[in-house]
Parts: structure tokens; C-alpha cells; sequence
């Protein structure tokens, strides 16, 4: 009678098989999504590493550009080393007021935008 009993237990629960197998799936689909999550979370995490890399590189570009139009500034008028903020920006308006100032604007840029 006990070689009968793995027999009479699959006949007395047909179906039980797939239940289990239906579990089984159930998980390991759990555990693809979980590590599937994990994976999404990483590349956000890379996303954001490289979007602040980009954002410093930038910053450090603008940082350098306006130092060294301050050099060149202070290189062409020296004396404007010893110049406050406001003094500078009344010189500098004062400088594009005068005749042919837009002329020499409109000829820098357009010399800076070919080279």
C-alpha cells in the first residue's frame, strides 16, 4: 500500500503541481521585477552622476571665460584693477555710448562667431 500513496496523493489533489509551478513562476517574476527596479534606479543614479558632471563642466567654462575676459579687460585698462563693480559697468556703458562703438560690437561678434 505505501507505493500507492505518491499516486493517491496526485490523484487526490489534481492540479497541485501547477499550483506549485503557478508559485514558482510567480516568485522568480517577482524577483526578475525587483532586479529589473534595481537596475532602473541604478541608470537614474548614472543619469543624474553624468547631469552633474555636464552642469560642473559648464560652470568651470563660464568661471574660466569670465576670468579671462577680466585679465584681458584689466590688461587693456589697468586701471580698472582698483575699480568697484559699479564703476566698471558705468565705464563699460560709457565705452559702448561712444560713435562707432556698436559698429566695433557688431565686427567683435561677428569675428567671434566665425572663429
Amino acid at each position: 500500500m505505501l507505493h500507492h500513496r505518491q499516486g493517491t496523493s496526485a490523484s487526490l489533489f489534481p492540479g497541485r503541481k501547477e499550483v506549485y509551478h503557478t508559485v514558482d513562476k510567480r516568485g522568480s517574476l517577482l524577483k526578475q521585477r525587483d532586479e529589473v527596479k534595481k537596475e532602473a534606479a541604478q541608470y537614474e543614479n548614472q543619469v543624474k552622476i553624468l547631469l552633474n558632471k555636464q552642469r560642473d563642466a559648464e560652470r568651470h567654462a563660464r568661471n574660466h571665460r569670465l576670468i579671462v575676459h577680466g585679465a584681458i579687460m584689466e590688461g587693456v585698462f589697468p586701471f580698472t584693477a582698483s575699480m568697484d563693480d559699479e564703476a566698471i559697468k558705468v565705464f563699460l556703458i560709457a565705452l559702448s555710448r561712444l560713435p562707432g562703438a556698436t559698429e566695433a560690437a557688431e565686427k567683435a561678434q561677428n569675428a567671434g562667431d566665425e572663429g
